[in-house]
């Protein structure tokens, strides 16, 4: 079998949709030093919503809010809240994406389309995946513009300096119960990945709540999409608070990449975003669990940063708290020293520190 039907090249942009587009690129643009990228709207010749593109390093999010209360992207947000929609994969050839991967079983999200300006052209196409969250195939090769066509360059005054982020390390999502496996299915049939790590409630459990994970994975690496289902526990896992409070499948936070993450945390942490916290024992014997690392253990204490090592190296990691008020969606800084996994050893702390946040909002 050809195993690289689906040649992918990361992640071209992640799409939000959210309430207020405007007010959610000034935060961005202020909490995590994205810069303005490009704008469309009605000043572009699209009627039914604005959209603002954030970029830092290789990172693009977009940030879509409706003008309607009839669109769809309107009952999206009064459903889910603040939340993503697309993540678009960078493709060689969207229109072979498009075919490889409904013949194989995805359901048609966007029949394959080329837009065009006086700068290129740029062909898309996509399909549905777990929730209402949709992988939308990106081809640009024969586009020169800022961002595509239907877009205009942002032009800003404001532009905060960026804060060390790189790009999207992967992208995790939590489904329902029993669903973890048919979506890992998917992921295999479908878009032609492979499951290179799995996690269950024996990994990643506390005395409350417990969960399964499987680690989804392109051939290249580029594109990893870890899939949670809850598992059974005592009380409420974080799981099913998310797909509670969010009312159904979706992606739960969105891990960038730095190259400095004590430079990067420090910035982010001034400029006024939360992250969770683990009690200082953590790193009483974090040395003994984790072995030698390059880092000053103070700073990573001071800030609360977490550090696992598996067989071809080490990572440090640390996760925001939501980013909206409703307990769903949030973000991960990760640095990569060589490990390729996802911090199983810090799961059973981060995921206390995460029961003490469900516990003061009364849903553990």
């Amino acid at each position: 079998m050809n195993n690289d039907f689906l040649p992918l090249h990361g992640t071209d942009y992640v799409e939000l949709y959210v309430g207020n587009a405007k007010q959610a690129a000034h935060f961005y643009k202020t909490a995590f030093g994205f810069q303005s990228l490009a704008y469309a709207g009605p000043e572009t010749g699209v009627r039914d919503r604005a959209s603002y593109v954030l970029v830092q390093n290789k990172m693009r999010l977009m940030l879509t809010t409706p003008l309607h209360s009839d669109s769809p992207i309107a009952a999206h947000h009064k459903k889910h809240g603040d939340g993503v929609k697309t993540l678009a994969l960078m493709v060689d050839d969207a229109y072979s994406a498009f075919e490889e991967t409904t013949k194989r079983g995805g359901k048609p999200y966007m029949e394959p389309i080329s837009i065009t300006d006086e700068h290129g052209e740029v062909r898309m196409s996509g399909i549905h995946t777990y929730g209402e969250v949709v992988h939308v195939f990106i081809e640009r090769k024969n586009y020169q513009g800022v961002f595509m066509p239907g877009f205009k360059k942002w032009e800003s005054s404001y532009n905060p300096e960026p804060t060390g982020l790189l790009y999207v390390d992967h992208c995790v999502g939590n489904v329902g119960w029993n669903q973890m496996n048919p979506w890992v299915k998917f992921y295999e049939e479908v878009m032609g990945f492979k499951n290179i790590l799995s996690f269950d409630d024996k990994d990643i459990s506390t005395e409350y709540s417990a969960l399964m994970s499987k680690v989804m994975s392109n051939g290249n690496g580029f594109v990893k999409f870890p899939i949670n289902e809850p598992a059974e526990g005592k009380r409420k896992s974080q799981v099913e608070e998310y797909l509670e409070f969010y009312e159904g499948e979706g992606t739960q936070h969105i891990a960038i990449a730095t190259a400095d993450i004590v430079s990067t945390v420090k910035a982010l942490m001034s400029r006024g975003v939360e992250f969770l916290k683990v009690p200082n024992s953590y790193y009483d014997d974090l040395l003994d669990r984790v072995g030698p690392i390059e880092e000053d253990l103070e700073p990573l204490k001071e800030l609360g940063i977490l550090v696992d090592r598996d067989d071809e190296g080490y990572l440090l990691q640390l996760f925001t708290k939501p980013v909206e008020d409703r307990p769903t969606m949030f973000y991960e800084i990760i640095q990569r020293k060589g490990a390729k996994s996802f911090g199983k050893g810090n799961f059973k702390a981060l995921f206390e520190a995460i029961e003490r946040e469900q516990e003061t909002r009364g849903n553990l």
